[in-house]
């Protein structure tokens, strides 16, 4: 069962990078952080970033300095830490990335069309139980 979700989640995200690549000449780690910065309006720090997304801040900052370069996002300094700063997306970001997520919601529900919305609720249920045996460990 294992290998079988493994190489499902595996295909459903090989379309999903190829379609963000040719429809928006962008890519689903960049897609990743937009939506991470999307829940959150006043931003994040870099390291709540990285561990909102399960990666290392280092794979977090180059991505977060292109998308700054292409005026996506904007660091903004922490009051009172010199050293800190928080990454929101801008106006241009918030826009750019409702195009993508309108499309992204598009594509799985196209990919997961077969499963009745019951099947999805209860695969849903069972993902989210693994999910929290792994948190109370």
């Amino acid at each position: 069962m294992w290998l079988r979700m493994l190489k499902s989640t595996r295909q459903v995200e090989a379309v999903l990078r190829e379609r963000l690549r040719a429809e928006f000449d962008t890519t689903l780690p960049r897609f990743d952080v937009m939506a991470a910065l999307a829940r959150y309006e006043s931003g994040l720090k870099m390291s709540a970033l990285s561990g909102v997304l399960r990666v290392s801040n280092g794979n977090v900052t180059g991505i977060v300095d292109r998308l700054a370069e292409d005026g996506i996002v904007v660091r903004v300094q922490v009051p009172g830490d010199r050293r800190a700063s928080l990454v929101r997306l801008t106006r241009k970001g918030q826009e750019e990335f409702a195009r993508q997520a309108e499309a992204h919601e598009a594509w799985i529900g196209e990919l997961l069309s077969d499963f009745s919305a019951e099947e999805a609720d209860t695969l849903s249920d069972r993902f989210d139980a693994v999910s929290h045996k792994e948190d109370e460990t």
